[in-house]
């Protein structure tokens, strides 16, 4: 790491105009951070959140990456390819240009990590050092990116934190389960859609405890492992039947449940992207995967968490399915 002494710590965030970007850059610029954030059209960035230090760039383009780094003491990346068009073939580049500016740098990588890398091999119960035998490209992707950032910590010393989560909720921002599938944003709710069956089990993450958990460890970055990797438990739903109720109580009222018409996704994933997702990740809905977060609260004492119902009322709020007076 570099040694900064004096002067304050900088992040260069990576994908800040995105869910778990945004929140880490939010969260560390609370505890008096410099927010360097690199985004393909700065100038409308910098009008919607002016405090941060918007750098113009492409994820894509090395040079962009390695000149947003200059004096950076950590890299979040936080990037998704726009739209996940391409998924599979921008991810390693993208990531290796972050870890080619940390090295130069002397920065650490931080990394919000998935499920995905793990196959059903190793579930139900997965921990951070689980066999990485995923089942789809996705999953096979994720495989590489940690087995990069491995290699950069364990070779060349680049520090680096990986926090997986399950699948995230909250945040206006978030492309998530809950906002593009379970309930429609802009409405008030009248019925909810719940991909899983009863009785088995689901692992939530709410994304403003990820984007803490993430700021934390930052903050400890010094006393961790070169290569440091830890799992959340977030919210885990024992049984498919807890989201739902989390809902009702917060509305006040029940709600017609119907069943995720996963019929339609082979259908419709030729031409909708995010159903191409769906469909590799249906696996996680048929059998329950619970990470646990033993080796976090080791490290940070307790793991944040926000008690459900009000992550769930916070995030009804931010995609605007409450009223005015419910909220």
């Amino acid at each position: 790491m570099s040694n900064h002494t004096e002067h304050t710590k900088t992040a260069l965030i990576l994908g800040a105009t995105g869910g778990i970007g945004g929140a880490v850059a939010e969260g560390l610029a609370r505890r008096g951070w410099h927010i360097r954030a690199l985004n393909r059209n700065a100038a409308d960035a910098a009008r919607r959140q002016p405090h941060f230090d918007w750098v113009q760039g492409d994820s894509m383009q090395a040079a962009d990456v390695l000149k947003a780094a200059e004096g950076a003491d950590v890299i979040v990346h936080g990037v998704n390819p726009p739209g996940y068009r391409n998924w599979g073939q921008l991810v390693l580049p993208m990531l290796d240009n972050t870890i080619a500016a940390a090295k130069a740098v002397g920065a650490r990588i931080v990394l919000p990590g998935t499920v995905y890398n793990f196959g059903p091999d190793v579930f139900p119960h997965v921990a951070e050092d689980s066999a990485q035998r995923p089942k789809t490209r996705k999953g096979a992707i994720r495989v590489q990116m940690e087995r990069r950032l491995r290699a950069a910590a364990e070779q060349d010393g680049t520090p680096v934190i990986i926090v997986r989560a399950g699948d995230f909720f909250g945040g206006a921002r978030a492309n998530s389960w809950f906002s593009q599938a379970m309930v429609t944003p802009g409405k008030p709710i009248g019925s909810m859609t719940y991909p899983g069956k009863r009785g088995v089990g689901h692992q939530w993450a709410y994304l403003p405890d990820v984007a803490e958990t993430m700021v934390q460890l930052i903050e400890k970055g010094d006393e961790l492992p070169v290569f440091a990797v830890y799992h959340m438990r977030g919210h885990w739903d024992g049984d498919g039947t807890q989201m739902v109720d989390a809902v009702q109580r917060v509305l006040g009222h029940k709600i017609k449940v119907k069943a995720f018409p996963w019929w339609m996704v082979p259908l419709a994933a030729p031409f909708v992207p995010f159903m191409r997702e769906l469909r590799e990740m249906s696996y996680l809905w048929d059998v329950p995967l619970e990470m646990r977060n033993d080796k976090l609260v080791a490290t940070l004492g307790e793991e944040p968490h926000t008690p459900i119902d009000a992550a769930i009322r916070a995030s009804l709020a931010s995609i605007g399915c409450l009223q005015a007076k419910a909220a």
